[in-house]
């Protein structure tokens, strides 16, 4: 059985893939997925720094 690995998408990507990456990792429409993402950022205040963090750390594709 394969592992799945969480990578930045290259092809869902609208800034840098993290939000599609997930997306595909978890078997999710990218749109609901940075939907949820943007509520995040606004509702607890660090999720643009979350993001960032992600974007340096996650492989690209």
């Amino acid at each position: 059985m394969e592992q799945k690995r969480l990578y930045r998408s290259s092809r869902n990507k609208m800034i840098c893939g993290v939000c599609g990456g997930i997306a595909e990792y978890i078997n999710l429409d990218p749109t609901i997925v940075r939907l949820l993402w943007v509520i995040f950022c606004f509702a607890a205040g660090f999720g643009v720094l979350l993001y960032i963090i992600a974007a340096i750390i996650m492989p690209e594709q």
